[in-house]
């Protein structure tokens, strides 16, 4: 899958570029693609890939300060009920169980630093259960979407964007996003269920999502009752407290136990180091077949038909000056971060540009990075339809994010 998907971008990039020559005679557009092959080389590497080897040799050193003082079977144990019915493939106690729920946990708090080697262990580990190495196993297709529905209960960057550009309450995008993301979210779980055959109409499952509606709805409601600034106070606050309470209940657990915490930590570190290496080529591979798509202009043909056809079926098109920040998502985190602040400058962070852009940034997670990295650290080149799940994740949270920023912005 991932062969065909790469190989699409680069011929459809190459044919509009040739269609371009053809018809205007702009041969810029070659030197175009070119260049933005070699910036996008350089930024997997050295915006991604040293820098994610860093706090990687970090987390997975604490990872197995963890994992050793039984800290992740613990977690393991908690979320069993739930996760026994998403992931039958992995065996009761198992650690994996312990750090998929880390991973999500720190998802939802808008933790990427942390969600990401924590997730890359959890990839790690279902990889040791996955009996053809080279195919992705049902419980990594669930995990992979999970993670591409992008379940986020506090985007702070989101919100800190707003306020620098001038947003006059930069938090009124969060019960927006939160809806768009849970939609998201529960379109990959029906999906991947269905596919997996598995029983999603039982007590446990429908208890689980009930109690995270509820949970959600809560904390709208509790957030929603705080001023801006309150907001973005108490949201850092519970994240730097939750992370650092991790890193103390791993070390104080450690010294409990009496293992050497520190020999743990570097165990761990080195495998992080290393887990870092193996996911290169395999970002810098996929980012600059989507860097070539992007510079070829494919991206603005694919919008301006989009909003031609809205247009001639006499809908409202508002949304279309949005749209790139969608589209650009499941390709480019940056990509679509930097069309978020492009919208709001161009059209206000106010507003309905601005506040859909927004909405659609929180919706869901950048499928194909996530697919390259994720997929890349343990080898997997047969993904199954693990893509076809995430990409429909990421358009179940779009057409939800249109849906409420008509709701509540018009």
């Amino acid at each position: 899958m991932l062969n065909y998907i790469w190989i699409g971008f680069f011929l459809i990039a190459f044919l509009v570029a040739g269609i371009q020559f053809i018809f205007t005679g702009d041969y810029t557009v070659f030197e175009r693609i070119v260049n933005a092959t070699f910036d996008m080389a350089k930024f997997s590497v050295m915006d991604i890939a040293l820098p994610l080897a860093g706090v990687m040799t970090l987390w997975l050193g604490l990872m197995n300060i963890g994992e050793r003082a039984g800290a992740i079977r613990f977690l393991s144990r908690l979320v069993a009920p739930f996760f026994e019915k998403l992931f039958p493939e992995i065996p009761k106690g198992h650690p994996a169980s312990g750090q998929l729920v880390m991973n999500f946990s720190a998802n939802m708090l808008g933790l990427d630093n942390a969600a990401t080697p924590i997730g890359l262990k959890a990839m790690q580990s279902l990889q040791e259960l996955n009996p053809n190495k080279e195919t992705a196993s049902n419980a990594q297709i669930m995990f992979l979407a999970l993670n591409t529905a992008g379940l986020t209960l506090l985007p702070i960057s989101i919100m800190a964007q707003r306020a620098i550009l001038g947003a006059k309450n930069p938090t009124d995008v969060l019960l927006p996003i939160l809806i768009a993301t849970y939609a998201a979210t529960l379109t990959a779980i029906l999906y991947v269920g269905i596919r997996q055959r598995l029983n999603l109409w039982n007590r446990t499952v429908m208890g689980w999502l009930g109690t995270l509606t509820i949970g959600i709805g809560l904390l709208v409601y509790g957030f929603s009752r705080l001023t801006p600034q309150q907001m973005t106070m108490v949201s850092s606050i519970v994240g730097n407290v939750l992370l650092i309470s991790i890193i103390a209940a791993f070390m104080i657990g450690g010294l409990i136990k009496k293992i050497n915490v520190y020999e743990a930590f570097i165990q761990g570190a080195k495998q992080g180091f290393e887990t870092a290496l193996k996911t290169i080529p395999y970002l810098v591979g996929m980012l600059v077949a989507i860097g070539a798509f992007r510079a070829s202009g494919a991206m603005d043909l694919l919008i301006n038909g989009i909003a031609w056809i809205f247009h001639s079926m006499h809908l409202n098109t508002d949304f279309v000056a949005a749209l790139p920040n969608a589209l650009m998502k499941p390709l480019s985190g940056s990509g679509a971060k930097a069309l978020m602040v492009e919208t709001m400058k161009t059209y206000g962070a106010d507003s309905f540009p601005g506040h859909l852009s927004c909405i659609f940034q929180g919706a869901a997670d950048t499928t194909f990075y996530i697919v390259a990295l994720y997929f890349g650290s343990v080898g997997i080149n047969k993904t199954r339809y693990a893509i076809s799940a995430g990409l429909l994740a990421d358009l179940a949270g779009a057409i939800t994010a249109i849906i409420v920023a008509y709701l509540f912005f018009r």
